[in-house]
């Protein structure tokens, strides 16, 4: 094979290794580490609901956050759909099941659950009237937690870490 062949086909080789080595670098980077602030248990499988007169909030992610404002709205508790969203997201991904296993409200015997990550004694003492009485509801749960950091930070928007 002439040289200059050669040296083409190493230069080919040699971009394919590197770009592979990148996007394998990316991936691991992606990949949240065991530190996170809840495990996330399984998300239920099924189809959201659709948006009814009588139900007038889609049953997921979106529909969750908007009911919750309209009851903060009526209960007068300050919060935005970014503010909720961006604690949502960071606290359980979404995932209205979330528990965490690890921290020292569960080494404790009280694990933080649900969308924003409330542990029963707050639940209990911030809970929003009009909402289940149940930790893991989602609307329940964000309500709850919104009144507590309304209460403790002004609003849900002032709280950028675990609270």
């Amino acid at each position: 094979m002439p040289r200059t062949a050669r040296n083409a086909r190493i230069r080919s080789f040699s971009v394919a290794g590197i770009a592979t080595a990148g996007a394998t670098a990316a991936l691991f980077a992606l990949v949240p580490s065991g530190a996170q602030a809840a495990e996330p248990a399984a998300a239920p499988a099924k189809a959201p609901a659709a948006v009814t007169a009588d139900k007038p909030y889609a049953d997921n992610l979106d529909g969750w956050i908007k009911e919750s404002l309209a009851i903060m709205k009526k209960k007068g508790i300050p919060g935005s759909y970014e503010g909720l969203h961006r604690n949502i997201m960071r606290e359980s991904s979404g995932n209205p099941n979330a528990q965490n296993n690890w921290d020292i409200n569960a080494q404790n015997g009280v694990p933080s659950k649900g969308l924003l990550q409330v542990i029963q004694p707050t639940f209990d003492a911030y809970h929003v009237a009009g909402t289940p009485k149940k930790l893991t509801d989602p609307v329940a749960n964000i309500t709850a937690a919104a009144n507590y950091a309304a209460d403790k930070y002004g609003s849900i928007d002032n709280v950028d870490s675990a609270y």
